[in-house]
């Protein structure tokens, strides 16, 4: 299981360096642009039903991220936490795991995996996000009971017992 930050951890870095610039550092280890910044923050609340029938809820809170000509734009983690406090009514807990959407050629979404904090720079790490069947029960074969039967151990010079089969 792939564990993400949560927003309350999230703020408490933010409270900490709020002069910090803050910069998005993607799987392959490439940023988006400086001057990238967040252009929403989201709840996103899904209801589903997987493959084995069972109905399942999932809530994360996302940040939108987007970048325009405009490359003296930066975003301090003091601007972000403003952001999120203006965003609580929308929140409603803390307790959410984090992702951000970006737009490298088509739109994906990224887990907060963690942040690092350098001496002028809050960066977010973000990790890939993968699919899973969540009924792997229900799904998928029984796994076979392995066999006893070793051609190793066999003893092919004694003859076996006789039984009345054919």
């Amino acid at each position: 299981m792939l564990l993400t930050m949560k927003l309350k951890e999230l703020n408490q870095v933010l409270a900490r360096y709020p002069l910090a610039q803050v910069r998005f550092q993607l799987p392959n280890g490439d940023f988006t642009p400086a001057h990238s910044h967040v252009t929403e923050v989201a709840r996103i609340d899904k209801r589903f039903i997987d493959c084995g029938g069972t109905l399942r809820t999932e809530s994360l809170c996302r940040l939108q991220t987007w970048h325009a000509d405009d490359i003296d734009h930066r975003l301090t983690a003091g601007k972000l936490a403003k952001i999120f406090t203006k965003a609580e009514g929308v929140l409603l807990t803390d307790d959410l795991e984090v992702d951000i959407e970006y737009e490298a050629g088509y739109i994906t979404q990224f887990p907060l995996q963690s942040i690092e904090v350098t001496n002028k720079e809050v960066i977010f790490h973000l990790t890939l996000r993968h699919t899973a069947c969540l009924a792997m029960d229900k799904c998928l074969p029984p796994t076979a009971v392995p066999s006893e039967f070793s051609p190793l151990k066999f003893n092919f010079t004694e003859t076996p017992p006789a039984t009345k089969c054919c």
